[in-house]
């Protein structure tokens, strides 16, 4: 780990950021979204494809050893990243929203019933809202939201009002995708647990921003997806706490699930491999590794500083942008800027500012109930990462001012 990031040298780590778009150098800031990848993570794709790839677990060549050790080196790199218990907490899945669905099928449809409840936020992604409706519809149970404030931050008196004995799943986000808000997850899994409830986190946009210690958080699932992380897409993790997933079934069934098949009866593995069925997306996860190593490498602490630093400038920045209005200003803030602009919609503002080169969200960010709770129908936002640098939000902001001037601000 490196004791002071030289933005410069991780920059030119991310060959993408030397394209142009529209005749323009490209500035990215949508990492939220989906982050760019360092030249390794590229580079062992590549690797794994053209010189080791196999299939994994089941062969016994050189090749599938070679393959089966290194998706499995990762297992244990994630288990490291997250201050995992054991490697064998850690499922691999196609990403955060398949994580999600394992836990609602695994773990909730083998528990609920009717007059259950569950607990989320009204600040929820539709990947936290939606399978836990499918739960319900199929169990009897109850979906319940916790508000945040006006000004997106999160309190624990609300969660409290809301949880009582029929409370079983309380699931919330690290941090939200469109307010920036760092939830008090740590705490909110002693709620839940004082309650004889467990607690559900999806770390989409925390295990990206800051270090994640998933025994000290205390929760019982944590999950995020690889195309966050700097890694592929199509990979995904899904930690559970071990005494949890020994008594879940699988969500999915076929190959390297099981230990023994009959026609009429199967039996299953262990976890992880019991949530794990099919050929998984091997170089991926290899790749997924690198990306772990390239954040262990700079420091996940070293990554939250710089990534605040960028955080506290974009505000001041923006601030002076005529007419612009912040959504979301929690103290206990990461990763994005969401905001309105008075002289144009948000699909206007990405469009316009696309043609200097500048790439942010705009629209509902798959949040369409936290848009309602603010009265809005969308927002843009603005998301920061590793590489992101303060002249990024110098050009967005001088972008936006272009803006108001189309539109007669």
């Amino acid at each position: 780990m490196t004791d002071k990031i030289d933005n410069k040298k991780i920059r030119d780590e991310f060959p993408f950021l030397s394209r142009e778009v529209n005749n323009k150098p490209i500035i990215y800031l949508d990492s939220a979204a989906s982050s760019q990848k360092p030249r390794q993570v590229l580079e062992q794709l590549i690797k794994t494809y053209s010189q080791g790839y196999s299939n994994i677990h089941r062969g016994l060549h050189t090749l599938s050893e070679e393959a089966t050790n290194a998706y499995e080196e990762v297992r244990q790199k994630i288990a490291r990243l997250i201050n995992a218990g054991s490697k064998d907490e850690v499922i691999f899945t196609s990403g955060a929203t398949m994580s999600l669905n394992l836990i609602a099928n695994s773990y909730g449809s083998s528990r609920l019933k009717a007059g259950d409840e569950i607990l989320i936020t009204v600040a929820e992604h539709h990947a936290n809202i939606i399978p836990w409706q499918m739960l319900c519809e199929r169990t009897g149970a109850k979906l319940v939201a916790v508000p945040v404030d006006r000004g997106g931050s999160f309190h624990l008196t609300e969660l409290k009002k809301r949880v009582n004995k029929n409370t079983k799943i309380i699931s919330v986000p690290h941090v939200s995708n469109v307010l920036g808000t760092v939830f008090p997850v740590k705490e909110i899994s002693t709620i839940a647990h004082e309650n004889k409830a467990i607690c559900v986190v999806d770390g989409c946009q925390g295990a990206i921003h800051m270090p994640v210690d998933i025994q000290d958080i205390n929760c019982d699932f944590y999950v995020f997806s690889g195309h966050k992380l700097y890694g592929p897409s199509g990979i995904g993790v899904c930690w559970g706490r071990a005494e949890i997933l020994e008594t879940m079934p699988p969500f999915l069934g076929g190959g390297d699930m099981i230990d023994e098949v009959e026609i009429e009866r199967a039996t299953y593995s262990e976890p992880p491999s019991r949530f794990e069925a099919g050929t998984p997306p091997i170089a991926e996860c290899i790749a997924l590794g690198a990306a772990v190593d390239f954040v262990t490498e700079i420091g996940m602490e070293n990554i939250e500083k710089h990534e605040k630093s960028m955080l506290s400038y974009g505000h001041e920045r923006l601030s002076r942008v005529r007419g612009l209005s912040f959504v979301g200003t929690s103290p206990m803030k990461s990763g994005v800027i969401s905001f309105t602009l008075d002289s144009a919609h948000p699909h206007d503002i990405s469009t316009l500012i696309d043609q200097d080169g500048i790439a942010i969200r705009a629209g509902h960010h798959c949040a369409q109930p936290l848009m309602k709770f603010f009265n809005l129908t969308s927002t843009a936002r603005a998301s920061v990462a590793i590489y992101t640098e303060q002249e990024d939000f110098d050009a967005l902001a001088i972008s936006l001012e272009k803006v108001n001037r189309i539109f007669g601000a």
